[in-house]
């Protein structure tokens, strides 16, 4: 299957993320089935997307006089079986519990056709142990973030059966989505955003049962610490700007050493200082790439405060 021939999709669970993933691809030009159980949840998807498209047409991110076209591409219904067998591509969405994902894909694998690919949405689990179907080559994560419409980034995870057209096919049409695709090098639970928010939550735990902060003292550090950097240098290019020789002498302190630090160290690469570690800056001087990370970090400061993001929602 090539990317042209996906032309109808069927997105399994009209939830938190199956409306606004139908949405997405609607908005693509692409017809799209939304099943779920009941028609309220579907009454309420609809209702749920028309106010996301308004609220993108405010932000002229889609044409207003686009949105009654990008609505009628979206049918909502609740027989499985008849979507199932017209779809070119299903986006599996129901909640993370195994035994209702594992019905899903039996039901799926009798209705469809063994071409159809076959996309999970699952944020952790490892659906290539839960899903038994006919034709595995065909079996993918696509892991979208709340809220898909807005969030750029979705993550490709493939299976040790997954074939590299899927995973190419994946990548290709996500990117004609207008999405962020990233194809992990090979699995892992919760991937890669879920499993960093679970280190941060480990942490919040920890800071909350102790009573060592309140929440909004926590969340208020966070907004005006590392979140500010986040966007420009993310967390491992931040390490460049720490020093990674700084880095070494602290791992050595709590008894640990990274290969990837101590190479880097050895070779003299201690990051933004040198031109070189974890990223190459290609010779370009500490004060030129210093200035350049401070005046983005002023450019989002300036607008954080002017929206007052440092309040709670």
């Amino acid at each position: 299957m090539n990317l042209s021939e996906i032309k109808r999709v069927l997105v399994v669970g009209a939830g938190t993320m199956g409306h606004s993933i139908a949405q997405v691809y609607a908005q693509s030009g692409i017809e799209v089935d939304l099943v779920d159980l009941k028609q309220e949840i579907l009454d309420s998807a609809i209702k749920k997307i028309k106010l996301n498209l308004n609220l993108l047409a405010e932000y002229e991110r889609v044409p207003r006089d686009e949105i009654p076209a990008i609505i009628n591409r979206i049918n909502p219904l609740t027989n499985l079986e008849t979507a199932a067998k017209r779809a070119n591509l299903i986006v599996e969405a129901v909640s993370e519990n195994r035994e209702i994902k594992r019905k899903v894909y039996s039901q799926l694998d009798e209705f469809c056709s063994e071409d159809t690919i076959l996309a999970s949405n699952t944020s952790e689990l490892n659906i290539f142990n839960v899903a038994n179907i006919k034709n595995p080559e065909r079996l993918i994560i696509q892991h979208w973030f709340r809220p898909p419409h807005i969030i750029p980034l979705v993550e490709i995870v493939a299976g040790r059966k997954t074939s590299p057209e899927i995973i190419d096919l994946s990548f290709n049409l996500l990117k004609k989505l207008g999405k962020t695709p990233i194809i992990l090098k090979k699995f892992t639970n919760a991937f890669i955003v879920n499993k960093i928010q679970q280190a941060i939550n480990s942490a919040v735990f920890g800071l909350l049962v102790r009573g060592i902060a309140t929440p909004e003292q926590i969340d208020l550090a966070v907004k005006t610490s590392f979140s500010l950097r986040l966007p420009i240098v993310g967390v491992v290019q931040n390490l460049d700007f720490v020093g990674l020789d700084v880095l070494s002498d602290v791992l050595k302190n709590m008894g640990l050493e990274l290969s990837l630090i101590k190479n880097n160290v050895e070779q003299g690469n201690f990051g933004v200082k040198t031109s070189k570690g974890i990223y190459d800056y290609s010779g370009r001087s500490e004060e030129e790439i210093l200035r350049k990370k401070d005046e983005k970090y002023l450019k989002i400061l300036d607008f954080l405060e002017k929206i007052n993001a440092f309040e709670p929602v």
